[in-house]
């Protein structure tokens, strides 16, 4: 069951004012289309490959991964876009229609420092739309979330597992969340983690910037998804060298960061001398306010020229 808190109106939005039970069961409606070849997700013997359309989808500019999920054995089909960038909008709603899906939540890992998020422009052009993050990134969003909490999609749901906890010293970001699939029998298996920038394959986001803090991230990690099943799906919002998808397990073992003890983690992390982010003085301030909202401008293009 859901919480009743599970997603709790931003104040600071005041389009959205939704009843209880259409968080919990949203009532759609659009037509009917064929599913018979269009989940690419594996699941196990329980048959659930037919209910879980999943798409993994790349931004090359930012090397961002965008995630689409939807429940197709739901009459209503719908929807939820993780990580979308302002660039690709277009692609993924356009992917949404072919598939016949209904696009009900549009959700951000954290407060992206390399790319625009797609929520503000995803709103305008789907006015359903409502944009999620987690309440300890202090920005603005109609639905804020916090660790424990439950999105569900049809029947199927995304547990709320926080990466980062709201302390004086966070990890990557302040209020960086991991989103994780649920654990019941009626839920696609092996599990799915959405990390975000907490957990890259093979690596890590940075914490030398917006409040970031090694040790934070490393017992975030630790505590937070290495304690999923080993068999669970890694799927992170970037990657830089080809890969797509690794497990627990493996970053468990192969992770060349995070299984060294903490504080080998914390000398690499103070000796990582990357540059400045490109992006970070333009991204930030937009997705403070939930991405960009006005569709009559191309904002990372007409800021790209400011520079």
């Amino acid at each position: 069951m859901l919480r009743s808190h599970l997603l709790r109106p931003s104040l600071s939005t005041v389009s959205f004012s939704p009843s209880p039970r259409s968080l919990i069961k949203p009532l759609l409606s659009f037509p009917n289309s064929q599913y018979a070849t269009m989940c690419s997700y594996t699941a196990s013997s329980s048959g659930l490959s037919s209910k879980l359309l999943f798409r993994q989808l790349f931004e090359k500019e930012s090397s961002t991964y965008t995630y689409l999920l939807a429940d197709v054995s739901h009459p209503d089909k719908p929807a939820l876009l993780i990580d979308p960038v302002d660039r690709t909008v277009n692609r993924d709603l356009s992917l949404v229609k072919e598939l016949g899906l209904k696009l009900i939540y549009a959700l951000n890992t954290h407060v992206h420092a390399d790319h625009v998020t797609g929520t503000g422009l995803i709103k305008t052009k789907a006015p359903g739309v409502k944009s999620i993050i987690s309440k300890a990134s202090n920005s603005k969003a109609d639905l804020l979330i916090e660790a424990g909490d439950k999105i569900r999609f049809g029947d199927l749901f995304l547990e709320v597992a926080l990466i980062l906890l709201v302390r004086a010293t966070p990890g990557h970001t302040l209020g960086c969340v991991t989103y994780v699939t649920g654990d019941g029998a009626d839920q696609p298996q092996p599990r799915m983690a959405f990390t975000g920038d907490a957990l890259l394959i093979r690596g890590c986001g940075r914490t030398d910037f917006q409040g970031g803090s090694s040790h934070q991230l490393y017992q975030s990690v630790h505590s937070q998804i290495f304690s999923l099943p080993k068999d669970t799906l890694v799927y992170p919002a970037h990657d830089y060298k080809g890969f797509t998808v690794s497990t627990v397990g493996e970053e468990m073992l192969y992770n060349p960061r995070l299984t060294k003890d903490q504080e080998t983690f914390k000398s690499i992390m103070e000796n990582l001398n990357l540059p400045y982010p490109k992006m970070i003085d333009i991204a930030v301030p937009a997705n403070m306010v939930c991405g960009l909202q006005d569709l009559s401008v191309k904002p990372v293009e007409a800021l790209s020229n400011q520079k």
